[in-house]
């Protein structure tokens, strides 16, 4: 019988949770780090995360809870990393053990305040990990619906085609479906930039734009993100795949869609600390917008609807007018 690989989960929060509820279908022992000892007490005592997807419930025979990141890594083959990117550097910084000889896969939707990079190009400049033991996990999945264990996708990029194939492996059950591609990069990118067109809708939505605007702003948004990541990294790729567009249109959509909710509140009038107040939970676009608009000074991609997020959500301009002035420049 074939030894099973050791896994750990690198987050306390939804996406997090859903993945680590996942691997455990499939494997007898999973390593769960995150910062709050007071919810890894709870889930040990009541099978329940507090704080996210409290529906869901956990076999804790099979959970080694940790709050060191060391122990987790140190224990761990595969390494998922599931924290919203402006926290992932400080995370980090408190590693003492090495990463070298881990397969890291990033379930995180943004980009590196830090160093303006995706989460793979942070792991591979930052500590030299071959692009080969990188991966990625991204959707079109929302974890509420893996908690609701409604049917759902998941893409696992890498370019080694067997570590892509083990983590499928271990992430698929009765109600989640697998594939895998080679196109790290422009499935990363994707990832980040579909929170910034789902800020775009809800901010559309906030100010009373209906459902046929806002088919044209998902239908401009997914030709926009494949002129953006095709100036970031060409190659051969289909942008209408679910990986991309599928990803797109469910964050954009959904009513589990953070960004599209944080969108809503600042279309409404809301300020951006007053949104994020009482969200209480970290909309991924909001980083990702700073990031993409600073990149794109460089790489110089046409993007008015990244462009009209920004100058809302930093510019601090009347987002009614912002709008008003995209409604011109979409087709």
């Amino acid at each position: 019988m074939n030894k099973q690989p050791k896994f750990a989960v690198i987050g306390g929060g939804s996406w997090a949770t859903a993945l680590t509820k996942m691997l455990c279908v499939n494997l007898d022992t999973v390593v769960w780090y995150m910062r709050n000892e007071e919810a890894i007490s709870h889930i040990q005592l009541l099978k329940h995360n507090p704080n996210y997807l409290s529906s869901v419930e956990f076999d804790t025979d099979k959970l080694h809870l940790t709050s060191d990141i060391n122990v987790a890594v140190a224990e761990a083959d595969y390494l998922i990393f599931a924290i919203p990117s402006a926290f992932l550097n400080g995370e980090l910084q408190k590693l003492h053990v090495s990463l070298k000889d881990k397969v890291i896969f990033s379930a995180i939707k943004g980009i590196v305040p830090e160093t303006f990079l995706i989460v793979g190009a942070h792991f591979h400049q930052n500590y030299d990990i071959p692009y080969e033991q990188i991966g990625v996990i991204t959707g079109p999945c929302h974890a509420e619906e893996v908690a609701l264990e409604r049917l759902s996708y998941l893409t696992i990029a890498c370019g080694d085609r067997n570590h892509a194939k083990t983590m499928a492996k271990y992430l698929s059950g009765n109600f989640i479906k697998t594939k895998i591609t080679d196109d790290i990069i422009g499935t990363e990118y994707a990832a980040m930039l579909k929170n910034i067109y789902a800020i775009a809708a809800g901010i559309a939505h906030g100010l009373g734009y209906g459902d046929n605007f806002q088919s044209v702003l998902m239908s401009n948004a997914i030709r926009e993100m494949k002129k953006f990541i095709r100036k970031v990294h060409k190659m051969k790729r289909n942008i209408n795949n679910s990986a991309y567009l599928g990803d797109l249109l469910v964050t954009g959509y959904s009513v589990f869609s953070r960004n599209r909710m944080f969108g809503t509140m600042i279309g409404k009038g809301y300020t951006v600390q007053a949104a994020m107040m009482e969200m209480n939970m970290v909309a991924e676009g909001y980083y990702a917008v700073k990031s993409a608009y600073k990149l794109n000074q460089q790489y110089k991609a046409s993007t008015p609807i990244i462009d009209a997020v920004y100058d809302v959500v930093y510019g601090k301009k009347n987002a009614q007018k912002v709008f008003a002035k995209l409604t011109d420049q979409l087709d």
